[in-house]
């Protein structure tokens, strides 16, 4: 039945949520979720829809928390703990939601624990776009272009790591805070950063991933509306997804951002943007805020050649001096070639040359190349087009850099008089 998949799509992760906090085993939560969405598709063709199917799927599914709960011995303690609120959770029927403010801190317990720093990266991500992206196990698969088994694998674990571990259904406070919050930040930042430029594939752009990722950036912005670098993040997506519109030409293949058309750019995404970017705060509190003011001088750029890169850069500097990484300096030398020419950027860009981080990553001989090109310097530029072509996984870039490799092979075109 397409009505009860659809409203359980939009639901569960408040469902899980509302059941994780009765259970405390998110795996179990994602288990009741499932049993109520079986529930409805096995009455809601002879009873019909309810008035608020969202409500009916989180009652049913919290009944049955309480039941399980009931039943395990091993769970007495806590039902002592949690004492009335259990016995009054009503069977289910169009009842309304339960209150908004107790929803909203389930989810927002729901995403801290499936970002928890205790399991690995990958597998926060999964967990994560499962249980709050409502993807199955095959859409995480497809799009990150791995094995269904693998990602399945990585579900498991994470669920299994989470119950051994022990780790607390609950938001965190005091100094625990500010790491936790890092977790969730960077789990929506890499979800969203691999559907803007996937690292491998036939397709530039993964657009169901950004939209994934801007969503829960949007729920989080507005679960903790006091936390400035919650808005920095959200600004900073807003504004990257902006463009996609102009990433791509006909076929899907990249354009460059001097050739974008900007007419094509989404104006309400990037006031969006620029109006988290506002609720941030000043003095720009944090690493994604500084990006975001970043990503704020493009949009605010109605031509490229208006683009204010002696900003850039500086803001380049300082997210250099926040979070240090040989990306952001490579980043800030492209910056300054463009405030002050190629010959000011090469020498930044050849300093990283020894970066074991930056070893097998194809944009360092890709922007190499585009100095050297701009210096008149053919054949190197069209060896380091051709070295990052290989480097790259994503087929889309490869075509472009050798494009780019091949250009330079021609002989120079005589300026016209």
């Amino acid at each position: 039945m397409e009505t009860v998949e659809t409203v359980f799509r939009i639901e569960s992760p408040r469902i899980i949520a509302g059941a994780a906090r009765i259970v405390r085993d998110v795996g179990i939560a994602e288990e009741l979720a499932q049993d109520a969405l079986v529930a409805a598709l096995e009455q809601w063709p002879e009873s019909g829809v309810p008035e608020k199917p969202g409500a009916w799927l989180m009652a049913t599914a919290k009944h049955r928390a309480v039941d399980l709960v009931r039943r395990r011995e091993v769970y007495a303690r806590k039902l002592a703990e949690v004492g009335r609120a259990l016995e009054d959770v009503p069977p289910p029927g169009p009842e309304d939601l339960d209150d908004p403010d107790g929803i909203d801190d389930d989810l927002l317990r729901l995403i801290f624990t499936a970002c928890h720093p205790v399991l690995p990266t990958q597998g926060r991500i999964a967990l994560t776009l499962r249980l709050l992206g409502g993807l199955t196990t095959e859409e995480i698969a497809r799009a990150f272009l791995a094995g269904e088994a693998t990602v399945a694998q990585r579900i498991v674990r994470a669920k299994r790591t989470l119950a051994r571990a022990g780790v607390p259904f609950e938001v965190p406070y005091g100094e625990e805070r500010e790491a936790r919050l890092s977790s969730v930040l960077e789990v929506i930042y890499l979800v969203f950063n691999e559907g803007y430029s996937a690292t491998a594939g036939d397709d530039l752009l993964r657009p169901a991933l950004c939209e994934d990722a801007l969503r829960l950036a949007r729920v989080l912005a507005g679960l903790m509306p006091e936390e400035p670098e919650v808005h920095g993040l959200a600004a900073l997506l807003e504004l990257q997804a902006s463009r996609i519109p102009a990433r791509t030409g006909p076929d899907g293949e990249p354009v460059l951002l001097a050739d974008q058309n900007r007419a094509r750019w989404d104006r309400l995404l990037m006031h969006r943007g620029i109006e988290a970017l506002r609720r941030a705060g000043p003095g720009l509190p944090g690493p994604y805020a500084v990006q975001a003011a970043i990503a704020a001088c493009h949009a605010r750029a109605v031509r490229y050649e208006e683009t204010d890169w002696a900003t850039i850069a500086a803001l380049y500097g300082r997210l250099g001096a926040m979070a240090p990484s040989p990306v952001v300096e490579l980043n800030r030398a492209v910056a300054v070639s463009m405030a002050e020419g190629p010959d000011a950027g090469l020498p930044l860009v050849d300093a990283l040359a020894d970066e074991p981080a930056l070893k097998d990553y194809h944009l360092l001989p890709s922007v190499r190349g585009d100095l050297l090109a701009r210096l008149g310097r053919r054949e190197e530029a069209r060896a380091e087009f051709v070295r990052a072509a290989e480097l790259t996984r994503n087929a889309r870039e490869r075509g472009l850099l050798l494009e780019r490799a091949a250009r330079l092979a021609e002989p120079p075109r005589a300026e016209s008089g």
